[in-house]
């Protein structure tokens, strides 16, 4: 598949796969500087670019591992949902969960996006719902082994 991007900075990097079966493609800083995060901190930062997800599909933004375990920093709204119909820059809120300020450096992998297909349904009110094994049950209801 085909997805279109719009460089909205010429020193934008375009999102790459790490390897051939990489179901998420990095996306990278775009500040033209670096950008430090204190701890606890959330800052906005720049990708420099926009994409054309067709529609029926949704660009999903999670953190990437090696930054989230080492680091600390990984998107602030823990999943990012990037529509169909968005055609602005992509921008991802990192926080800094460590207890240590983090510099991001210009051009640096900053998260990675998933394109991947959604279903848009018709919620419809019930008196009932069907019955299943499960339940109500919840937190925990299937044990921790």
């Amino acid at each position: 598949m085909e997805l279109r991007i719009k460089k909205l900075n010429s020193s934008a990097v375009i999102p790459s796969y790490g390897s051939a079966s990489a179901a998420g493609a990095d996306l990278y800083a775009c500040e033209g500087a670096e950008v430090t995060i204190q701890p606890g901190e959330t800052k906005l930062i720049h990708t420099g670019i926009a994409m054309e997800i067709p529609e029926g599909y949704v660009g999903l933004v999670y953190a990437r591992s090696g930054i989230a375990v080492k680091r600390g920093l990984a998107p602030a709204n823990k999943v990012g949902v990037i529509d169909s119909d968005y055609r602005g820059e992509i921008m991802v809120a990192i926080h800094n969960h460590s207890g240590e300020e983090q510099t991001i450096a210009d051009a640096e992998r900053i998260a990675q996006i998933v394109i991947t297909p959604y279903l848009t349904v018709d919620f419809t009110l019930a008196e009932e719902l069907d019955e299943t094994d499960r339940g109500v049950g919840g937190f925990g209801s299937t044990g921790t082994k």
